[in-house]
């Protein structure tokens, strides 16, 4: 009887760095979801006394969103040294973010953005990881 091996093929950095900035997109949405059933929250978001109480805060939220969705495209078709300093530089950034939001979430009813947070910072990590590992190649005719 042959061996048989599953199939496995290698998976481009900028499909991994892709995917992670998927995987983090996710957990955000999860967490603001799972937010609304913390007591009190759907009152504070009716009556405007929230933390997003300003355009400023609100616009600073969005931007702090819209960066880490953008990412999942941009790690597909920056250049490759962009696109590893960028992804470099916002994995620091957004891991520095999440511990910051972990450390200040530690409360009952907010445990589940803690484990979110710590789990956002261990995406971000793989992904300073990928892209400061991003495989390099000979230049033809050198």
């Amino acid at each position: 009887m042959a061996n048989t091996y599953f199939e496995d093929m290698k998976v481009n950095v900028r499909i991994k760095l892709s995917a992670l900035w998927t995987s983090l997109m996710f957990c955000y949405l999860y967490g603001d979801y799972f937010e609304l059933y913390v007591p009190g929250k759907t009152e504070g978001l009716i009556t405007g006394e929230n933390m997003l109480d300003t355009p400023l805060k609100l616009f600073a939220a969005t931007f702090m969103l819209t960066v880490p969705a953008l990412m999942v495209f941009l790690s597909l078709v920056l250049k490759p040294a962009v696109c590893r300093i960028v992804n470099i530089i916002l994995g620091i950034f957004f891991t520095l973010l999440m511990l910051l939001i972990a450390a200040s979430s530690l409360t009952g009813w907010r445990i589940f953005y803690v484990f979110l947070a710590i789990v956002e910072s261990i995406i971000t990590i793989c992904v300073i990881w990928q892209a400061w590992n991003w495989p390099k190649t000979e230049a033809a005719g050198v």
